[in-house]
């Protein structure tokens, strides 16, 4: 038998506060994308990587240790002789590497521009650039990707976006009533806001920008988010079999979410500790990747508790007021 007073969490009694509380967090991004797609020249919401724009990507390695300092001298000096907005990275540098380069190197400098052709003098241009900087720097890696493959590229990262969308709604329309799934389809389109939001930010202040990863990253949370809200939906039918006439639907909502918690706390912590552990030791060109699990996988938390579960008690409620407002008529 259920007991109120053992609850941890009395989510229904301040459903207004969690509504409010997700407006707020989707909101600064909400208004980040909007601004962005007025402002970039692609009219992307987010600031978008040479994986659907067309780049090149190129990578020194030096001998001497380089800091931030460095880089906004090099990102300076590469300005003056008309490379446009560089992108500039220090990576880590592994025994492979080492081994693979004529000179014993420290540091690798990663510089990503806009596409370079075979014919063109710029990687001469930049490498010359370079050496009046620093000693002997060694071109050890160049990957460029064409602004047509870039394109095709984008359209099918959209394509994998929406075919996995598409399959999850078949799926919840037959797993569970309509505004059980539709609770947690708002479920996931709230998490993957926040996270674009969230990197839409990121671009505007710090130059982030998104790659193939991070939509690997979206499809990711996708699964993850809608994985806790089932369970936390479960849960609630399941309850509702036996308690329905013993409890009210908004105590059965608490009871639910609160024999779920536990369980998924653990699951997003022992997640969480892990992407903390990529993302502070892990190296440089993933941690954008681990950046956008680590905030997926927080907010999908957060919303399968505190807005799934607190949808379908709204609409609940407003099935118990309109299934009331005709007797009410009669008695008057």
């Amino acid at each position: 038998m259920f007991s109120l007073k053992k609850h941890v969490v009395h989510v229904v009694k301040y459903r207004v506060l969690w509504m409010v509380l997700s407006a707020i967090l989707l909101l600064p991004g909400i208004v980040a994308m909007i601004y962005s797609s007025v402002t970039y020249p692609n009219h992307a919401p987010m600031k978008v990587g040479i994986d659907y724009t067309g780049g090149t990507i190129l990578q020194y390695g030096l001998k001497q240790k380089i800091t931030n300092n460095d880089l906004t001298t090099t990102r300076t000096n590469l300005e003056k002789i008309g490379v446009e907005n560089p992108y500039l990275q220090i990576l880590n540098v592994n025994n492979t590497q080492q081994e693979n380069t004529k000179n014993n190197i420290n540091s690798i400098i990663s510089i990503r521009t806009k596409f370079i052709g075979e014919s063109s003098d710029d990687v001469e241009n930049i490498t010359n650039t370079l050496n009046q900087q620093y000693e002997s720097p060694e071109l050890i890696q160049v990957s460029s990707v064409g602004p047509t493959m870039g394109k095709e590229l984008f359209k099918n990262s959209l394509i994998a976006v929406g075919l996995a969308f598409l399959g999850i709604c078949v799926y919840l329309s037959i797993r569970f009533k309509f505004d059980y799934a539709l609770a947690a389809l708002l479920g996931i389109l709230h998490d993957v806001v926040f996270v674009c939001g969230v990197f839409s930010i990121l671009g505007l202040l710090y130059n982030v920008q998104i790659d193939g990863l991070f939509i690997t990253a979206i499809l990711t949370v996708i699964g993850f988010s809608v994985h806790d809200t089932i369970v936390v939906f479960d849960r609630i039918r399941e309850n509702l079999r036996y308690y329905s006439k013993k409890m009210s639907f908004g105590e059965i909502v608490d009871a639910s979410v609160n024999q779920t918690l536990a369980r998924s706390i653990n699951t997003s912590l022992t997640t969480l500790i892990t992407l903390g552990a990529l993302y502070f030791f892990g190296g440089v060109t993933t941690k954008d990747f681990v950046l956008a699990m680590i905030l997926g996988i927080a907010i999908g938390t957060y919303s399968s508790i505190f807005f799934c579960s607190m949808l379908v008690d709204f609409w609940n409620d407003k099935k118990q007021t309109q299934k009331s407002a005709p007797k009410e008529t009669l008695a008057v």
